[in-house]
């Protein structure tokens, strides 16, 4: 809540800031900012809804709340950074005059507030993927201050005011490789997609391990939401009337391997005559 109280505030700021000094890359910043309000906003729903018990409608309940706003956010950041560029070209071939004093004094508070917000942020980076994306988000825009204070100085020193659209360029340069990074990974969660730190293969190689376990089939993983995996599979074995033993210790492996606690699994006695394509239940 402070974070977000701070960037809020600021982005305010800024915005009155950039139309007062006409800096293209004051108006960037605060965009950029903007996304971080939205971005924090969006991961502090997510986590209070994501808190709510399931339903026989909603049977894991909302976790996948959190993922959507992630997925919001990387979508509104990429248009801001698509608007930026188009400005940002526009402003090379016609610079405008550029107040470079104030814009330095403003471009200073808010790398001090980004920098503040991304300390505050740090702690919780990474047990979510939503709080993940608002920590990036204030990271990017540290980077982003710094370049306005750059422009501003060089504004300053030379009167230069090209300065400013090319602070501006970089910026967008910044927004854009960090949010596509943050949009994959939510549509990878979306698409139900194997999380990108377990293998398949090593899951179904730990499963085999098991005494008792000929072999695996219809081996399912996927996210529900930030740090919580889920895994369904057919698993033949020699002996269905040792199912507590087997269910227990493919538990145990699951969990203690690669942290997967949710596990659907179904013990046959002999392959079926007909393989089912069969996939996780839906969300």
């Amino acid at each position: 809540m402070t974070a977000l109280g701070l960037t809020a505030a600021f982005f305010v700021v800024e915005v009155l800031g950039a139309l007062w000094t006409g800096s293209l890359a004051l108006l960037a910043d605060a965009g950029h900012m903007l996304t971080d309000v939205g971005g924090t906003a969006l991961a502090l729903f997510a986590i209070w809804i994501a808190g709510r018990p399931p339903t026989p409608a909603k049977t894991y309940g909302y976790y996948r709340a959190e993922i959507l706003a992630a997925l919001v956010n990387a979508l509104v950041l990429l248009v801001v950074a698509g608007a930026i560029l188009v400005e940002a070209y526009r402003r090379l071939w016609a610079p405008p005059e550029v107040l470079g004093g104030p814009m330095l004094a403003i471009a200073v508070v808010g790398l001090a507030v980004n920098l503040g917000c991304a300390w505050l942020l740090h702690a919780h980076a990474a047990m979510s993927l939503n709080v993940r994306g608002a920590y990036l988000h204030a990271l990017s825009d540290a980077l982003s201050s710094v370049g306005v204070v750059v422009a501003a100085l060089v504004v300053v020193a030379t009167g230069w005011t090209v300065a400013d659209p090319l602070a501006s360029l970089a910026i967008a340069l910044i927004i854009v490789p960090r949010t596509w990074g943050l949009l994959r990974q939510a549509v990878n969660v979306l698409l139900e997609g194997t999380p990108t730190h377990l293998d398949l293969g090593e899951i179904e190689a730990a499963i085999l391990r098991v005494p008792g376990v000929r072999r695996v089939h219809d081996l399912h993983v996927w996210t529900l939401t930030s740090g919580r995996e889920a895994m369904s599979a057919h698993v033949v074995v020699v002996d269905v009337g040792e199912s507590d033993r087997l269910l227990r210790e493919l538990h145990e492996v699951l969990h203690a391997w690669f942290g997967i606690d949710h596990t659907t699994i179904q013990l046959e006695t002999a392959p079926p005559a007909v393989l089912r394509i069969q996939g996780p239940n839906p969300v």
